[in-house]
């Protein structure tokens, strides 16, 4: 599944530049500088917006190919944000549910729920299943989703 960038508009406290930069100091001469700045990066934003990613590229002199590289070949990073509650679906055969007007991988415009397609998160028997960060329910049925997702906004 290609990873898509977000049309949120990127937001950058001096706070969080400040820690951006320090971690790309405190790399800069290391091997494997980008994996562990993009790690570092993604829990200071939560995501890895292009702005940080050039930021990172240019603090550690590499290209900004080889940081977009590896922030799009590992599952683990995210070009776009997180709500406060992350759901996330199961594409495979047997589960698929939307709701929200926002496609997998975006967030809603008040960054309360995004939403990740998943493969499988291992709970066939329980299809159609999503999850809402570390929460699974399972044998959804279309009106299922309201009552969950109120849970959250309640």
């Amino acid at each position: 599944m290609q990873k898509r960038i977000s049309t949120i508009p990127f937001t950058d406290t001096p706070e969080q530049h400040e820690k951006l930069l320090a971690v790309i100091e405190s790399l800069k001469n290391e091997k494997g500088a980008v994996m562990a700045a993009l790690h570092k990066a993604q829990d200071i934003y939560g995501y890895l917006p292009i702005e940080v990613q050039k930021e990172i590229a240019r603090g550690l002199d590499v290209s900004l190919e080889e940081v977009y590289g590896v922030s799009t070949f590992y599952s683990q990073f995210s070009l776009t944000p997180k709500g406060k509650y992350n759901i996330s679906i199961c594409l495979g055969t047997a589960c698929y549910v939307a709701k929200l007007g926002i496609q997998p991988e975006e967030c809603t415009p008040d960054g309360v729920f995004s939403l990740t397609a998943c493969r499988c998160i291992g709970a066939c028997g329980l299809a159609p299943v999503l999850t809402v960060n570390e929460d699974v329910y399972g044998r959804l049925v279309p009106e299922d989703v309201d009552k969950i997702l109120a849970k959250y906004t309640a």
